[in-house]
């Protein structure tokens, strides 16, 4: 089937009716090369983050030294999303990921030499690489259906993928590098960039340059003017700012508060790892597919607030527990409750933010790099003044700052807009 005829099998605007919404399955197979590349935009750092021993052996420097050329990738991808935000709804979106993905297969070739200044550009790279092909993806991915909720769902599915990568990619790329060594493994992904890079290229090509629409006529500056204007896209973005630092900065200490409370070595602790990234996938799955339903029985920005309270409740709640199941159903729920706000903002955002969808999913990708720098030096302020009740204050007055922002994202009563007509 060509492109043209696939594409008007998923948008149903020439009939003068609304796109069906499709099965999980059916955006799957239609969304494979995106799904994939979204994976694959995790590896470096996770290859980075899984050796950073023998990396730092192999560059003749301290693990500290070489743990924080981590930060440089944050700082760029906050720098390059931002700068770059206006630019992504002004070509073609394939493009724009396979040059990211051209910039990440370069990064990992260079991370691979081993040397010190190199891994110092991968760091970089990976961060600017990263701020533009995950935006890039989720909006794609998006464009690909008519349907507002259909759209929505699509960027939830690339959200889910990459939560399930997080969790799986350490023994996903243990196993070759035992064949290989962690060089190798960085040398494939610079193969796999390569070949999907090729691949959005070539599906570009075969696409329309985006109409002259909203985004395209703004002047650079007059974009985040208009991104400003949507109806509830601040506050989403700040929720999302804000949650990111919250989970983020609970997860840099996550395993020093098991084993200061519980004594759990770093093996066991890796279940409690795996008890959350199953719980944040989990969730993130769940919740596209339920706020993106034709006839949705909760609307989305309930299931936002509902989200920030559970996590209100968690954060605090686990700091004070001091019984380990009750702790690991507090991690579940924590989890779970992020990934229900992280889904329900995507989907706001992608519906209410049309021709700049584009644009807002590359702020929200660079203010989530903002949280994450927050969050860690956040919770370590609180650590070190007040113990952990003091990270308890202070992850917890995050997310009442984000209930309040999420407070002022308008309502839409989505039940009576997708109801079916009554009768005449």
């Amino acid at each position: 089937m060509s492109t043209d005829a696939r594409n008007s099998t998923l948008r149903d605007g020439a009939s003068g009716g609304e796109e069906a919404l499709p099965g999980d399955l059916r955006m799957v197979r239609t969304l494979w090369p995106v799904l994939l590349a979204s994976m694959v935009g995790l590896l470096p750092f996770t290859v980075f983050s899984t050796y950073l021993v023998p990396i730092a052996d192999e560059a003749g420097t301290g693990v500290a030294a070489m743990g924080g050329l981590r930060g440089l990738g944050g700082v760029a991808a906050l720098v390059v999303g931002t700068a770059l935000a206006p630019f992504i709804d002004r070509v073609r979106k394939e493009w724009a990921a396979a040059g990211g993905l051209a910039v990440l297969g370069l990064s990992s070739a260079l991370g691979a030499s081993g040397d010190f200044l190199l891994l110092a550009a991968f760091c970089l790279l990976v961060g600017a690489g990263t701020s533009v092909l995950n935006p890039a993806l989720t909006a794609a991915a998006a464009d690909r259906f008519s349907n507002d909720r259909a759209a929505g769902r699509a960027a939830t599915l690339v959200t889910a993928t990459q939560s399930m990568t997080a969790m799986l990619a350490a023994p996903v790329i243990a196993v070759p590098a035992l064949l290989w060594g962690w060089e190798g493994d960085l040398l494939a992904v610079t193969a796999l960039c390569a070949l999907l890079a090729f691949v959005f290229r070539r599906q570009g090509r075969d696409k329309p340059v985006p109409p002259a629409g909203e985004g395209q006529r703004l002047r650079y500056l007059a974009s985040f003017t208009a991104l400003a204007q949507r109806r509830g896209v601040m506050p989403l973005l700040c929720v999302s700012v804000l949650r990111t630092a919250v989970f983020m900065g609970y997860l840099s200490y996550l395993a020093a508060y098991y084993d200061d409370r519980f004594g759990l070595d770093p093996g066991l602790f890796s279940l409690v790892w795996t008890l959350s990234g199953a719980s944040f996938f989990v969730s993130n799955l769940l919740t596209g597919r339920i706020t993106n339903v034709e006839h949705p029985r909760f609307g989305t920005e309930r299931l936002l607030v509902a989200g920030l309270v559970a996590a209100l409740v968690s954060v605090v709640g686990f700091y004070f527990t001091h019984w380990l199941p009750l702790a690991l159903l507090m991690t579940a729920l924590h989890a779970a409750a992020h990934a229900l706000v992280a889904a329900c903002a995507v989907s706001l955002l992608v519906r209410r933010c049309g021709p700049l969808r584009g644009s807002a999913l590359s702020l929200n990708a660079a203010g989530q790099s903002l949280g994450v720098f927050a969050g860690a030096a956040l919770g370590g302020a609180g650590l070190g003044l007040a113990g952990y009740p003091g990270m308890a204050v202070a992850f917890g007055a995050l997310v009442v700052v984000a209930l309040g922002a999420a407070v002022l994202v308008p309502r839409t009563d989505d039940r009576a807009k997708h109801a079916p007509p009554g009768p005449a």
